[in-house]
């Protein structure tokens, strides 16, 4: 007997020498874990330290031992089959007893460190009467949703599954197990139990039983949870603002973003949300250059839940608050949602530039347009006269004549002393001698003796133009001499039969249907030719030369085909040009009384080459191309 206490002392000496040996040794001691182990006596309780970190060494390259030691006893802890298992950084009591209660401290040495740290165990015994564990864990259920228990056993799950230990849980209430019953409680990865429209009847205390085995031994591990209902709720905070976007500001300005996060739910949460700077916590002080305000909150109806809103404030941009994220965060027990925006620095502003840009080229290429039609004619006579190398020679064409004048002829419709005067007279003396054009005017060039048919057809195809002149008068129908229609005088043209006679005038031709046409003068003939040729063939264009104004009752009357080509085209008004010599002579005689009868100008306006009615024709007459002198044609022309 005296034997076994000697042994028995000499064991606790030598249990008490080694703890003071640890204790002396230079060992970086992170002191007792804040978290507690709390078992039952027969449970399976692990103690779990927190030493194989990477933030207290790189133990993936450095070689390391670990040894557990009871501050009760002093001794290193070994595996005890079916009693004790130690697996590097955990120790497992497989069948807790009440003597295991205590600190236990964890060495961890390097070939150049040595760390320790201490983790208490708590045994407890079970309460009598009572179906779960004395200390419980506290969750909330939500009335009237579907809501979820979460088993505090996960951290010993995680470590079985890296142990590759498969394990299951058990879910009591009270003393009875819980079937997994859609519709009613779903169990959910082995730590869940979700339980679909909570009521009052759901609270109460929920066990969950880990069963597994290690090291030969069959386990189990329980927690119990205390569950309340609550008729208010609050579900994940959904951040509204900021989107996740980017924001552009101008460097030196002030800036205001705000976070606005929305709870759904029922009653107050207790939630709250605020800003970090690439994870850097903004402070809630107005005298910082950049902070946040107070939070704000307020409630609504539909759907029901609470805003919440916080503001991050620049008070001045500076060059290093750009390029940054700028992150809400909110804060909860369900969640921690967060949104984030990106500032920028504005671009320069582009936009007014090239609106103006394009605006202004808008404008001028309408100024452009309204200028060209405005001033057409004179643009186009000055790049003729400009650029005549531009153009072709038409001298070379086979052609005899600038253009065929074709007039009403003395006793016709449409013919007058002014007339005839405009035709014989004042066309040649502008067109031929001041712009050096050649007519052919049938009153004037006509061949004596030559027939009228063979005269219009031949003198047509030596010309390059036809100025077709015509009174209001001129295409007028006779009909108080429809009985005479005794004279008839028939030509071919291109294969249609085409008739002359004392009593219809027409300009129309129909070569599709072969009809008929009635003629009156040569005008007539001329102007059907020429109507087919500029019409029907193309190969001639006629310039339409209105003497007279003509009134919408008389243009009715004219032929078909004059009328379209007038509508076309145009026509250029000799009329127009009368009105404003007039008007010149009114402004001339009041210029001769101011300066004592001297006369401003000897040329009337309507005969200047420059005056509109001139420029028109001009305008329309063959472009006078690049002359080209060859010695043979100038002999013949001199023969």
């Amino acid at each position: 007997m005296g034997l076994l206490l000697f042994l028995w002392i000499l064991e606790i000496g030598a249990g008490l020498a080694q703890a003071e040996f640890i204790m002396k040794e230079k060992c970086t001691n992170y002191e007792l874990q804040f978290e507690r182990v709390f078992s039952v006596p027969g449970d399976v309780a692990m103690l779990n330290s927190t030493l194989l970190s990477p933030d207290v060494f790189n133990f993936t390259t450095t070689p390391f031992n670990i040894t557990w030691y009871s501050t009760k006893s002093g001794q290193e802890m070994r595996n005890v089959t079916g009693q004790v298992l130690v697996t590097r950084e955990t120790l497992w009591f497989l069948n807790t007893t009440m003597d295991d209660d205590g600190d236990y401290v964890t060495v961890l040495r390097t070939p150049a460190q040595c760390y320790m740290q201490s983790t208490k165990l708590v045994v407890n015994m079970p309460i009598d009467g009572e179906c779960g564990r004395p200390l419980k864990a506290y969750q909330v259920l939500t009335k009237d949703l579907s809501d979820t228990l979460h088993c505090p056993l996960r951290d010993y799950m995680d470590k079985l599954d890296s142990y590759g230990i498969s394990s299951s849980v058990t879910w009591y209430k009270g003393c009875d197990p819980i079937l997994d019953e859609p519709g009613r409680h779903t169990f959910r990865d082995r730590n869940k139990l979700t339980i679909d429209r909570v009521e009052n009847e759901n609270g109460g205390t929920y066990t969950c039983t880990l069963m597994f085995t290690l090291d030969g031994v069959n386990g189990s591990v329980s927690e119990t949870i205390e569950v309340t209902v609550r008729d208010s709720y609050f579900l994940l905070p959904e951040i509204h603002e900021p989107g996740n976007k980017i924001v552009k500001a101008v460097k030196g300005s002030n800036l205001t973003q705000r976070c606005l996060v929305f709870i759904p739910g029922v009653g107050m949460p207790f939630v709250d949300a605020f800003w970090f700077v690439n994870y850097t916590f903004i402070p809630n002080k107005p005298s910082e250059r950049i902070h946040m305000s107070e939070k704000r909150l307020w409630t609504q109806d539909e759907p029901k839940g609470v805003w919440l809103e916080r503001l991050l404030l620049f008070s001045e941009l500076r060059e290093e608050d750009f390029h940054l994220n700028y992150t809400c965060r909110a804060y909860s027990s369900r969640g921690f949602p967060e949104g984030y925006f990106t500032l920028l620095s504005t671009d320069p502003n582009i936009i007014l530039p090239i609106g103006l840009v394009a605006g202004g080229v808008t404008v001028l290429f309408i100024i452009t347009v309204a200028v060209y039609y405005a001033f057409k004619i004179d643009i186009v006579l000055w790049f003729r006269r400009a650029c005549p190398v531009v153009y072709a020679n038409k001298d070379l064409d086979g052609k005899l004549y600038d253009a065929y004048v074709a007039c009403p002829n003395p006793g016709a419709l449409g013919f007058n002393e002014e007339v005839e005067k405009f035709a014989l007279q004042i066309l040649p003396e502008v067109l031929e001698q001041a712009c050096g054009y050649k007519l052919f005017i049938a009153g004037r060039d006509c061949q004596p003796g030559q027939a009228i048919m063979d005269s219009v057809d031949e003198n047509l195809q030596a010309s390059r133009r036809v100025l077709l002149l015509y009174t209001a008068s001129t295409f007028k129908r006779n009909t108080s001499s429809s009985s005479n229609n005794n004279n008839i005088t028939k030509i071919s043209e291109g294969g249609d039969e085409i008739e002359s006679t004392t009593n219809e005038s027409s300009c129309d031709v129909d070569v599709d249907d072969g009809d008929k046409v009635f003629l009156d003068t040569r005008q007539q003939l001329e102007c059907v030719v020429a109507m087919y040729k500029a019409l029907l063939e193309g190969s001639i264009k006629v310039v339409l030369v209105e003497l007279e104004e003509i009134s919408p009752a008389q243009l009715a009357l004219f032929p078909e085909s004059v009328r379209h080509l007038r509508k076309k085209q145009g026509a250029v008004c000799w009329w127009k040009a009368l009105q404003t010599r007039q008007r010149w002579r009114v402004c001339s005689n009041l210029r001769k009384d101011e300066e004592s009868g001297e006369k401003v100008s000897k040329v009337s306006p309507s005969l200047s080459p420059s005056s509109r009615f001139w420029k028109e024709i001009r305008y329309h007459m063959p472009v006078r191309g690049k002359r080209v002198v060859y010695p043979e044609k100038t002999a013949l022309l001199n023969l």
